[in-house]
């Protein structure tokens, strides 16, 4: 079931209050919804909406907010439907979405995540799953919007708030980072991609380069020398320009690409560099970084 969302103001700050079911994918929706660049507050309670929407009408940069409540608060029930009365009286545009979904679902999510129910402290996870639809329903009947989400993955769920809540041809930024790292330093945790180029010669060995980096052009013009760079280059281009559009479509924010060396400071560099070069000249979002280019 969904209801008419209000009109939504161009100009004017908004507000989306999003509560419904534990388990039914507030946070998915927070998050998304973040992507797109409003500032969300999770488990604010009831009693500081007012305070909020006072920061809200009188901020120029806060102009889309995010409110996730739920059964978290000690007496949100209670004092919910009072306090959203008065927020939509207060001249800011207002909607509230309810999120649902039937027991098979809440019960496998809960299952799968092993996330215990707010009200199943002492008794199994359904009890406390028909127990929360139950109290919900007064709020319920408040809803603007309802979202069953039985059905929907993280990816659907992401393409309905963009849908919905995101603005004309406004898409979530989408940033490439390229680094390069030593082996002898660590891998570097948030690499999505790992490459190694330790099979390539060593600038390090060659004595007037010792004392370089990738980023020196001499530095460069060896490792261009070398037949097997231009080979190996050409497959990470073809093997990236296959993934990264299809990570953007997951739905990705950020995707990180790592090329190390052992010490992070000749052939990752320049690695990182060219491949930093080749993208950027797509047209991405791209940073290129150099983790261990400083290391001794």
């Amino acid at each position: 079931m969904t209801r008419r969302i209000q009109p939504r103001s161009p100009e004017g700050p908004e507000i989306l209050v999003i509560t419904g079911l534990s388990g039914s994918g507030k946070t998915h929706v927070a998050r998304a919804l973040e992507d797109l660049g409003w500032f969300c507050v999770d488990n604010l309670p009831s009693a500081l909406i007012p305070r909020f929407a006072e920061l809200i009408r009188s901020s120029q940069e806060l102009r889309r907010s995010a409110l996730v409540l739920d059964i978290r608060e000690p007496d949100f029930l209670e004092r919910f439907p009072g306090a959203f009365r008065k927020l939509k009286a207060q001249g800011i545009a207002v909607n509230l979405l309810f999120l649902e979904a039937d027991e098979k679902a809440l019960l496998r999510r809960f299952s799968e995540t092993r996330r215990p129910h707010p009200l199943a402290v002492n008794q199994p996870v359904l009890e406390g799953i028909r127990e929360e639809s139950l109290a919900l329903r007064p709020i319920r009947k408040l809803a603007d919007s309802i979202l069953d989400t039985s059905e929907h993955t993280v990816h659907e769920l992401r393409d309905y708030v963009r849908e919905h809540f995101g603005r004309a041809g406004e898409t979530a930024p989408f940033v490439v980072t390229v680094m390069s790292f030593g082996y002898k330093y660590g891998l570097p945790s948030e690499a999505d991609f790992v490459f190694d180029a330790r099979f390539l010669p060593n600038p390090n060995f060659v004595p007037k380069l010792k004392r370089l980096t990738g980023l020196d052009p001499a530095v460069a013009g060896y490792m261009r020398r070398q037949k097997d760079l231009a080979p190996f280059l050409a497959r990470l281009e073809s093997l990236l320009s296959f993934v990264i559009p299809r990570a953007q479509q997951e739905g990705k924010s950020y995707l990180t690409i790592a090329v190390g060396c052992t010490g992070g400071r000749h052939r990752s560099v320049m690695l990182a560099q060219a491949l930093g070069a080749r993208l950027q000249a797509e047209g991405r979002a791209l940073r290129v970084r150099h983790r261990d280019i400083r290391q001794a």
